[in-house]
């Protein structure tokens, strides 16, 4: 199987993602900067404690001009009982295809059993969107142990804003 991989400083693949609430999270289409968090879903028990750490952060990213959403492959049913249950503050994506989760370059797994879930799903995945449209942090993941911690990138953006970091990685 080949994985088609996102480039540091390329633009954001532009597509809409339905919204817990009605409505679509626009990515790539963002007046500022945005981070996108990919997860697996709502069988994931370590998806929700990230996610409760990305929520106790959303004023710390506001203050620095950040977006920040979620979005999985959950049906709407899903995602909008999950994200009530938890307070959830950030715009929730659901239903992601598997057309988008290869256009975001992420990992797809199937689920291990129908408890589990009942579809294909990401792993995660976190990407920050400069204000012009291009990513300036990448990072996914193919199992759900590895993720970046949400403090670093937030210190990290609020860096790359304050001194004009340049985009890392670009070389081949």
């Amino acid at each position: 199987m080949i994985h088609y991989a996102l480039a540091a400083g390329s633009d954001i693949p532009k597509m809409a993602v339905s919204k817990v609430g009605g409505g679509e999270i626009q990515l790539g289409c963002a007046p500022g900067w945005q981070v996108l968090v990919i997860y697996r879903g709502k069988h994931c028990p370590i998806c929700r404690t990230y996610l409760k750490t990305l929520n106790a952060l959303l004023d710390r990213f506001a203050e620095i001009g950040v977006e920040v959403a979620a979005i999985s492959a959950d049906t709407a049913e899903k995602a909008e009982t999950e994200a009530k249950e938890e307070g959830w503050l950030f715009p929730i994506g659901h239903s992601l295809t598997l057309d988008q989760m290869r256009a975001l370059g992420l990992y797809v797994s199937n689920p291990r059993s129908a408890e589990e879930t009942d579809r294909p799903f990401p792993e995660p995945g976190l990407l920050v969107v400069n204000s012009e449209g291009k990513i300036q942090i990448i990072d996914i993941s193919n199992a759900p142990f590895a993720r970046p911690d949400l403090n670093s990138i937030l210190k990290g953006v609020k860096f790359i804003q304050e001194k004009q970091y340049p985009i890392r990685g670009t070389l081949a």
